[in-house]
């Protein structure tokens, strides 16, 4: 199991902010020119919850994954991660949140060592801290042997593995992962899936996972359904499934986005 660890170092604070929402979204705008990807978009995830949020390829989870991130600015709205605003105190904000892209962000001619040791600079964390961090965190994952191997000779699930290590390194709060298992085989999909619940479960950090597949969502957690730029939906699995008069989350997110066949993701009319 891959393991987040307790905060210890400048770089992170303590949890003592629980009783603030790790992520809280007001009034979200973003337009592409005169394409509006994201509409009035509001939502809050609880502390130490694994909430999903669901949605169609171009549904608009990527964008706000970049809002979220501070890659994009929001055109209306405002974004707080743990309270602070991410306008104006981005650095507070950004200090707590660890993401996982969708697209792969591995430098493939560096090794797994390299890549984690220069991200870890990047959040100051010193070299003799930042190899100790690495090597607890690979060992979590059974890859400490692949420490000095390049990242283009490791698998996919292996690479995404890696990925979700180095989103860890600085021991965030908060955890966002877009699409993480997107063209993984079923084996290293169920793993992935299974390691981000236990780090919920036992570390208590706080998870957003991005999908339009709906096996990768159990009764107990919160989702999001994000339809064209819209949330159409939000809340506990059974409350979903119940306000669309719906007898499971397949018939209720088809009735919500208006698909045919949402069987392995779905596709629109």
């Amino acid at each position: 199991m891959i393991k987040a660890g307790l905060p210890e170092d400048v770089n992170t604070k303590p949890r003592q902010d629980a009783a603030l929402p790790p992520l809280e979204l007001s009034s979200v705008s973003y337009s592409y020119g005169s394409r509006k990807v994201l509409d009035d978009v509001s939502f809050s995830i609880e502390a130490g919850r694994f909430a999903v949020l669901l949605g169609l390829n171009g549904a608009g989870k990527t964008t706000l994954f970049s809002l979220i991130s501070h890659l994009f600015s929001p055109q209306t709205g405002t974004i707080r991660i743990f309270g602070h605003d991410i306008r104006r105190k981005a650095g507070s904000a950004l200090r707590r949140l660890g993401i996982v892209f969708q697209a792969r962000t591995l430098d493939l001619d560096l090794t797994v060592q390299q890549n984690l040791a220069y991200h870890a600079s990047l959040h100051g964390i010193g070299s003799g801290a930042a190899r100790d961090r690495i090597r607890e965190l690979l060992a979590s994952i059974d890859m400490e042997d692949r420490l000095h191997d390049k990242a283009r000779s490791l698998s996919g699930g292996q690479m995404r593995r890696v990925e979700i290590v180095r989103a860890l390194l600085h021991r965030p709060s908060l955890l966002l992962l877009d699409e993480a298992t997107v063209g993984l085989d079923i084996k290293s999909r169920a793993a992935i899936l299974a390691d981000i619940r236990q780090l919920v479960a036992q570390e208590g950090i706080s998870v957003l996972w991005a999908t339009h597949l709906i096996d990768e969502v159990n009764q107990a957690d919160q989702i999001v359904v994000l339809d064209a730029g819209k949330v159409v939906a939000d809340g506990a699995v059974t409350e979903v499934i119940q306000q669309t008069g719906s007898a499971t989350l397949h018939q209720a997110f088809s009735r919500l986005t208006g698909i045919v066949d949402i069987r392995g993701g779905g596709t629109r009319p």
